[in-house]
């Protein structure tokens, strides 16, 4: 009866169709992605062992890694094999966006993690930033935006604490980024972006996890309550890993 129960189990696996099989190689690559569990630059098992694993025929297995190159999962290397996939976002030039959620538009896990952090009088260069008196106070703080177990951004921001009182004792500990809770807290009326590409400075570089040098997107941005800054923020991407788009109309003579 066992031998026959098996057998007749055996036949099962041997009829799965070729799209439940599809299905189940792209899930559980999906997963291993998205979990962090195979971090940016993590190769994929090359196809014969996809193949040899699952027990289905190469033209499945190349399916399902199509499927997830099309998703922006994975890329493929000509004789290297298959990649995950850094990640790759669009901002609107136009627009102040939330970090957090643009990691989890990627489906990816959010992490924001402090390096340093101070409430303090402004000093002659925080001024500048932000265009204050000479008695001012501000929140400095710096760290790291991770999208996964993968750095995704460094931010080192100043807030203006006439404007913003409540943060000075905002610990930003809690995988609430700053940003976040000043799109939360304060109505800002009026904004400025500036965009530059720069080579990575070596404290940034060993933050974000890539070589001193590297080439990267700044964005840096202002923002206001009407004649009063709120805050100066300068956040750093790795230069392949996001990109900004302007959605425009023709100018009215």
């Amino acid at each position: 009866m066992a031998s026959r129960k098996g057998r007749a189990m055996d036949e099962r696996v041997e009829k799965t169709p070729d799209a439940t099989l599809h299905q189940r190689i792209l899930a559980d690559i999906e997963g291993h992605i998205l979990s962090g569990e195979w971090p940016p630059g993590h190769r994929i098992p090359f196809e014969h062992e996809l193949t040899r694993q699952y027990g289905c025929s190469r033209m499945t297995v190349s399916k399902a890694l199509g499927d997830l190159v099309r998703r922006g999962l994975i890329e493929r290397r000509r004789r290297s094999g298959s990649f995950v996939a850094h990640p790759q976002v669009q901002s609107a030039v136009l627009q102040v966006h939330d970090i957090r959620q643009e990691v989890e538009a990627l489906g990816l896990t959010y992490a924001w993690r402090t390096e340093s952090r101070a409430a303090r009088g402004a000093r002659s260069d925080d001024r500048k930033r932000l265009d204050l008196p000479a008695r001012a106070r501000v929140v400095a703080i710096t760290g790291c935006h991770y999208a996964g177990r993968q750095p995704f951004c460094h931010e080192d921001r100043l807030i203006n604490l006439t404007a913003v009182p409540d943060a000075e004792n905002q610990a930003f500990d809690d995988n609430v980024g700053p940003g976040t809770w000043l799109l939360q807290q304060v109505p800002w009326n009026a904004a400025e972006n500036r965009i530059r590409a720069v080579a990575a400075e070596p404290d940034v570089a060993a933050l974000l996890g890539i070589a001193p040098g590297t080439a990267c997107l700044v964005i840096e941005r202002r923002t206001w309550i009407s004649d009063l800054h709120v805050t100066q923020v300068r956040l750093t991407y790795p230069g392949d890993r996001h990109e900004l788009v302007a959605a425009f109309t023709p100018s009215q003579s």
